[in-house]
C-alpha cells in the first residue's frame, strides 16, 4: 500500500488553522486580543520566513489549553470548526483525498499544527492517520507543554520515520503534498513530491527540481 501524505494548512485548507485558532480566541474575547494577535501574527511571519522557533511558538499557543477545562476547550473548538474551518476546506482537496483512497493508498495528514487543533479537522476530512505536534496531558487536562518532537521541518521526517518503523511501512511510490518550503526535508524524501499552491521559495525549488506543481484553489 502506497502512502499519500498531506500537509494541512494552506494545502487541504485555504488558510492556516493554527493562526485561525488564535484569531478565533481574539474575536471571542478569550484572550487579550491586542497582545495575543500581535504575538500570533509575529510567529506566523517567522513561520513564513522559515525562522520560526517552534518550541517558543508551542509554548505560546498551548498555554491557553492549560488554563481551561477540556469540556470548555472542546466547545470552543466545535464553534471554531463551524465558523472558521468549514469555510476554508477546499473541495478539490477533498477530491484528491478521495482519489487516493480509491486507488488503495493510505492517506496521512502530517502537520506542524498541534493535535488539539487538527485532530477534529482530520476527522472531518475522513483521514484516520494524523501526525501532528503533540500536546501533553496530565489528569485529563492539558499542561500547556509540547511533548515529543515537534512535527515541523526536519521533525516531520523524524516523526514519519518512527511511524514507518512502527507500522512496517515504506515510502515506495509515496506522495507528499505541501505548500511550504518548511517541508523541503520531507518533500525530498518521497517518490512523488507535489507543491500545492506553493509559497515563492517552494515554487522556485519545485520547478528547479522538476517536481509537480498544482493548485487546489
Amino acid at each position: 500500500m502506497r502512502l499519500a501524505l498531506f500537509d494541512l494548512d494552506n494545502t487541504l485548507l485555504a488558510g492556516d488553522s493554527d493562526h485561525a485558532w488564535g484569531d478565533y480566541l481574539c474575536r471571542r474575547g478569550i484572550v487579550d486580543a491586542r497582545e495575543y494577535r500581535a504575538r500570533n501574527d509575529a510567529f506566523y511571519q517567522d513561520y513564513l520566513a522559515g525562522r520560526l522557533d517552534v518550541l517558543a511558538y508551542q509554548d505560546f499557543c498551548q498555554e491557553i489549553l492549560s488554563r481551561h477545562e477540556l469540556a470548555q476547550l472542546e466547545q470552543w473548538h466545535d464553534d471554531f470548526m463551524r465558523d472558521c474551518i468549514e469555510p476554508i476546506i477546499l473541495p478539490r482537496g477533498e477530491e484528491l483525498l478521495r482519489q487516493h483512497r480509491e486507488a488503495g493508498d493510505r492517506v496521512v495528514i502530517i502537520t506542524a499544527t498541534n493535535r488539539f487543533i487538527t485532530a477534529p479537522i482530520a476527522a472531518r476530512l475522513g483521514v484516520d492517520t494524523l501526525l501532528a505536534t503533540e500536546c501533553e496531558m496530565r489528569d485529563g487536562r492539558y499542561t500547556g507543554r509540547v511533548t515529543d518532537v515537534p512535527c515541523f521541518q526536519a521533525g516531520k521526517v523524524t516523526r514519519l520515520e518512527r511511524w514507518l518503523a512502527e507500522n512496517e511501512h515504506g515510502l515506495e511510490g509515496s506522495h507528499f503534498y505541501s505548500d511550504s518550503w518548511n517541508d523541503l526535508p520531507l518533500l525530498g524524501r518521497v517518490h512523488h513530491p507535489v507543491a500545492v499552491d506553493p509559497d515563492p521559495k517552494l515554487e522556485a525549488e519545485a520547478r528547479s527540481r522538476g517536481w509537480k506543481v498544482i493548485s487546489l484553489r
